[in-house]
């Protein structure tokens, strides 16, 4: 099989040669760029800088020359800016990270450094605005501003003034021939390769919220025909922007991510089943029953942490393929998410535990590991090597080389 075709097997259910591996596949199965650095000169491939293409999340682009030699098998198709607008990537230049590691940035970084050498970016990317990144002198990758603050008063906007707002609208048809170019130049120059389009910001698909995190968390409990109406726009905006993306991109993309909502944390789910599926699942459902009906796309959904109650109604509502699969978080234990979702289910991740196992075993224990969750997920198809989210930055490339080795070792069928 090629990578199209073993991807598309085991999102069927079906056992391909082997088990497909993802890794820079999307901003949700990438690496950041000092560990990816580190993995090419491990690897003794060319150290020239990496190329960093998301500046919030620090990811390295994953050349050509590393999908042949892991014969990786997702291309991503996303967006020239995914979290900070003002940053699109292109127009690289030489930057240095704290560490010393030399990269490439997008040509509009222009960092502020504050009195403590952390690097703070500017919304717009003018320094007459509020802070909307910070990265804290010596770290590892940019922290969101706005998402701590609450208020108890907290009002909602109103639904009429969010149907004209910047951040509920149709896509542009800039943003549409960035997208349309991106996956048309992939599909030719790369046709044997599966594709996956990530658009989480202009067009975003999926239920939305408003406010912060514990704002929209204090809504949900306690203003359900605000939510509901809420969630009604959204399904009708996402509906509009679905027909714009299948007009412009077609079956130039083989899965799509439809959003990347967190709900779940470390022990639970933040917020209860009941409340999931009645606002949450009919959103979904009518987005991907317009996706199924109309394209052979795919649907991705991308959700961290524990959320055992909400994969049953995100199958009911047609979702194809849960990332990252964390099964660090309570109640994902492996075993029974396959025994109890892996005929419904595509488990897109799950491969290594980065919490613990990728970046703190020994290269022989991040084998075994591999190794078990290989064994675990990929029979019957219905299982995408990747890692419990994005590679971090002081992860040791040995670990990152034991884990690709165990996958390509024990992950050609019949698996075991």
């Amino acid at each position: 099989m090629n990578s199209r075709e073993r991807v598309l097997a085991a999102i069927n259910h079906q056992e391909p040669d082997r088990v497909p591996v993802d890794i820079g596949g999307s901003i949700v199965t990438g690496i950041m760029a000092g560990a990816l650095t580190r993995l090419r000169r491990h690897l003794g491939m060319d150290t020239g800088p990496v190329k960093v293409y998301d500046c919030f999340q620090m990811l390295g682009e994953v050349a050509q020359d590393l999908v042949e030699k892991f014969d990786l098998d997702i291309l991503p198709v996303e967006p020239a800016a995914i979290y900070y607008e003002f940053l699109p990537s292109r127009d690289h230049k030489p930057w240095t990270l704290f560490d010393g590691t030399p990269v490439l940035m997008p040509g509009n970084f222009d960092p502020e450094i504050s009195p403590e050498g952390d690097w703070l970016l500017h919304e717009d990317g003018d320094p007459r605005q509020p802070v909307v990144g910070r990265m804290p002198k010596d770290g590892f990758y940019f922290d969101a501003q706005k998402v701590t603050g609450w208020k108890l008063d907290y009002t909602p906007p109103d639904i009429d003034s969010l149907r004209h707002s910047p951040i509920w609208r149709r896509l542009t048809d800039e943003a549409l021939r960035y997208l349309q170019d991106k996956a048309r130049t992939l599909r030719r120059a790369a046709p044997d390769k599966a594709l996956v389009m990530t658009n989480w910001g202009e067009g975003g698909l999926g239920p939305p919220s408003v406010g912060s995190v514990a704002e929209w968390l204090v809504i949900l409990g306690s203003e359900p025909a605000y939510v509901k109406e809420l969630m009604d726009l959204a399904a009708e905006l996402a509906l509009d922007n679905l027909k714009l993306y299948w007009e412009a991109i077609g079956d130039d993309i083989d899965v799509i991510h439809i959003d990347g909502h967190d709900y779940g944390t470390q022990n639970r789910e933040m917020f209860s089943p009941r409340i999931f599926k009645e606002f949450y699942a009919p959103c979904y459902k009518v987005q991907c029953d317009w996706i199924h009906q109309r394209t052979p796309w795919k649907i991705a959904k991308h959700c961290c942490g524990s959320i055992p109650h909400l994969i049953g109604p995100m199958i009911e509502a047609g979702i194809d393929i849960l990332n990252p699969v964390q099964t660090s978080a309570a109640g994902m234990d492996p075993q029974w998410l396959k025994d109890t979702f892996g005929d419904r289910m595509t488990f897109w991740g799950g491969g290594v535990d980065t919490q613990r196992v990728l970046p703190f075993g020994t290269p022989d224990e991040v084998y075994q590991h591999v190794a078990e969750r290989v064994r675990i997920f990929a029979p019957g198809g219905g299982f995408i090597w990747a890692a419990v989210h994005n590679i971090q930055y002081n992860v040791p490339s040995e670990n990152i080389a034991a884990a690709l080795q165990a996958v390509s070792d024990c992950g050609h069928y019949p698996v075991g």
